[in-house]
């Protein structure tokens, strides 16, 4: 089945927030925000900008009738700074007019005078001075101190991993309209419709009754607007409250790089002990997350963060602890992952160090300690339905290691002036929301008397075709043509207090949500078959839109059925309720069952440095990836596709720069760059591993939207060994994006003397 979005998207008749067509007195507003990143407010000069033509009137944190705090998990974010900005690029002020040009220019003259703070960029620096969003976490199992005396070999570094503008394509918005009583419709752009209700609610001083959020889609999120999203549409809201006027609220591309956060830095230490025949023994790490100015949700990213430390390798003795750290950047926020490639990145870089000092290759290493069913994680789960071994042999027999490994040996001792590098990255993902209530989801299905299919669900589209599957969905369980499904958008007054669609759980909770609806109503349906063609209701099936007793075919058709029910005065429309059963995790002891399964793959990586100029290609990434039995072939190939690409800029050039004092330097497409269709992978193979283990996912198929960006990390270690082919005493930082600048650096490092027939004449 096609994506039911492919059409509209192509022909550009998708219609995003930004598409709406406007009612007659919509207003615009544009946020006056700061040019410092952390400094005291002295005076606040509005006069000139409210002079301005066409200015509605102008807010500030005064005109807050409930309270002024968005933040989500701890309260520490003002949505209008009072007295003190802690970023560059905090909201201060909010210009409504009858035009957003005129808003832009109004803005231009509001005055402000600071006085200036110190300013703390790095997380470590941000440590030493106990800056910290919360208390640090540690996740232990066994006794790593007793096992270090035990080690062949110890190896301890420094691994450092950068941010990640999420670059969706349509940017933070949202617009507000008023309804009678008070009650505001807020159009939003939000991975999270409740997260906007409940905080506008708050921010307004108002019960959450009154505040209706209605998403279709979004043109891209990657975790960027699960939180981050509410500021702007609580912005067209306040404005909407006091005007009584419909307000829209879109941010520009600069004002969105500018004021939005991003995946979060990390800077770790890490320490990894071996025994003599490599297994792995021992393993300490110490995660300093860059938090930005306020928590959003990095206390939850860098709980995921510690669950992933170990990757998909089995550590009997681990010891992980994290530290989210305060400094005056925007504050960063959920990403494609959610701290899990940060975590994994770090235990990859212990491994490629111990490689290089012991002169053997990473795969070793990697191959000896993989996972396997009854193994422990390091809080406690233990592995079921692992497919660890699984994928890695499947890859070997489909690509053969060795063989590829050869011919890259071979390529590098006939070429001086490009060198090729191999690298295989491994992953093992788990699903579900490590908050234990959040994973829980409702459905609201209708059937109408013509026997057409109306679903409602918490799941917000947002190009990972969740729409098509909920609609697949109902109509399998059904049993009728998907033309007869239509999903709704995103609705609080229909689908109440949901969780954002995010952690890859989205078609999970609310596929099995729908399920439970979708069975609920043809249970009604197959006892008011029975009764129409007097047979026993265990007999009855439906299949094609045709009811059959014992497999017979009879003249009731669905539409036929549906309407007997409606004659008989019987339900056609049901709200179920999923929670996802067996997972718990306790915080206090940092032990559990959080993740209903988990998603395994392995990645081979092939890749060519030009050792004059820097410059690489991705020659291929080869993947063995555990589907479960897919739901979409289609779809989840393309979110494969799209995660590998996703997690290689991440990892090569996507070069997130802040200077000291705070100010974001990347600010635009001609200093931040993206994978274009030039740089990604010249082949992409990928291989689906099904199984038929039971995984607590809808239909046995398995989540695809996160797991695959972390094959990304494989590209990173590649580029490191075709650089260390051209130049083998490179001691290269364990410091990722791996830039063609930083390529460039590890090639010719000053320390070594270079043969002169290595360079060209």
């Amino acid at each position: 089945m096609k994506n039911i979005d492919s059409r509209t998207h192509t022909r550009g008749e998708s219609v995003y927030v930004d598409d709406m067509p406007v009612i007659a007195g919509t207003l615009y507003a544009v946020a006056f925000d700061s040019v410092v990143a952390h400094a005291k407010i002295k005076s606040l000069d509005l006069t000139e900008a409210e002079a301005v033509t066409g200015v509605e009137r102008i807010f500030t944190y005064k005109d807050i009738t409930g309270e002024n705090q968005i933040g989500g998990i701890i309260p520490d974010e003002q949505l209008l700074a009072e007295s003190v900005v802690d970023f560059w690029g905090m909201p201060i002020a909010l210009v409504v007019a009858e035009s957003e040009e005129i808003a832009r220019v109004a803005a231009k003259k509001i005055k402000v005078e600071f006085e200036k703070l110190p300013v703390i960029v790095d997380p470590r620096e941000a440590a030493k001075q106990n800056k910290l969003i919360m208390p640090p976490r540690t996740f232990q199992n066994g006794d790593t101190s007793a096992q270090w005396a035990k080690c062949e070999h110890i190896i301890e570094g420094i691994a450092e991993s950068g941010g990640q503008e999420h670059l969706y394509i349509e940017t933070q918005g949202a617009y507000a309209v008023p309804l009678e009583n008070g009650n505001i419709k807020i159009y939003s752009s939000t991975q999270g419709p409740t997260a906007v209700q409940r905080t506008t609610a708050r921010v307004l001083g108002l019960p959450m009754h009154k505040i209706e959020v209605d998403v279709t889609r979004l043109g891209g999120g990657f975790g960027g607007k699960e939180d981050q999203a509410t500021t702007w549409a609580i912005m067209a809201a306040l404005a909407t409250h006091h005007l009584k006027r419909p307000v829209k609220c879109i941010l520009d591309r600069m004002a969105d790089m500018r004021m939005t956060g991003k995946r979060h830095p990390y800077s770790s230490d890490f320490k990894l002990g071996l025994s003599k025949d490599l297994k792995i023994l021992a393993f300490e790490a110490t995660f300093y997350q860059n938090a930005g100015a306020a928590a959003d949700l990095s206390p939850a990213v860098l709980e995921r963060t510690l669950f992933h430390a170990n990757n998909t390798y089995n550590i009997p003795d681990a010891k992980v602890t994290a530290y989210s750290c305060k400094t005056n950047l925007p504050p960063n926020t959920a990403f494609r992952g959610f701290g899990g490639p940060q975590g994994m990145f770090v235990i990859e870089a212990a491994i490629v160090k111990a490689a290089e000092e012991l002169g053997i290759e990473p795969t070793v290493i990697q191959e000896k300690n993989l996972l396997k069913d009854g193994d422990m994680f390091h809080y406690g789960q233990i592995t079921a339905g692992c497919m660890a071994k699984n994928c890695w042999t499947r890859a070997d027999e489909l690509y053969n290691i060795k063989k590829t490994r050869e011919e890259v040996d071979a390529f590098n001792a006939k070429n001086k002036l490009y060198k090729k590098g191999f690298a295989i990255m491994p992953i093992c993902f788990g699903i579900s929301f490590t908050k234990t209530l959040m994973n829980q989801a409702r459905a609201l299905v209708h059937v109408y008397t013509d026997g057409s299919v109306g679903v409602s669900t918490g799941a917000v589209e947002m190009g990972q075709g969740v729409n098509t599957k909920m609609l697949q969905v109902a109509a399998t369980i059904f049993s009728i043509s998907v033309n007869r499904v239509k999903v709704e958008t995103t609705n609080t007054t229909r689908v109440s207090n949901t969780s954002p669609t995010a952690a890859s759980a989205t078609a999970d909770l609310n596929g099995k949500a729908t399920q439970l609806a979708c069975e609920a109503i043809l249970g009604r349906l197959k006892k008011r078959a029975a009764i129409e063609l007097k047979a026993n209701e265990n007999d009855i099936t439906i299949k094609d839109e045709v009811v059959y007793v014992k497999g017979n075919k009879t003249e009731l058709t669905w539409p036929k059925l549906v309407t007997a029910c409606f004659i008989n005065r019987e339900s056609l429309a049901e709200h179920a309720h999923y929670a996802t059963p067996e997972i718990h995790f306790d915080t206090t002891k940092e032990r559990g069952h959080p993740f209903a399964y988990h998603v395994y793959g392995t990645s081979l990586y092939t890749v060519t440095i030009d050792c004059i100029r820097g410059t690489y290609d991705i020659d291929s990434v080869r993947v063995v990836h555990d589907y479960g039995k897919s739901m979409n072939a289609a779809i989840d190939r393309g979110q494969i596709e799209g995660g590998i690409v996703q997690g290689i800029g991440w990892m090569t050039m996507e070069e997130l720069i802040y200077n000291s004092e705070g100010r974001l330097m990347s600010n635009a497409l001609s200093t931040y760059k993206v994978p274009d269709i030039y740089s990604v992978p010249k082949e992409i193979l990928i291989h689906p591993l099904e199984t038929e283990v039971d995984s607590l996912a809808i239909f046995n198929s398995k989540a695809v939207g996160e797991p695959p960006i972390m094959y990304g990390i494989g590209a990173y270690f590649a580029l490191r060994n075709a650089v260390k082919a051209f130049n083998p005493s490179a001691n290269i930082p364990l410091n990722a994006p791996m830039t063609p600048e930083k390529v460039l650096m590890g090639l010719y490092e000053k320390s070594v003397a270079f043969k002169s027939e290595a360079l060209p004449v």
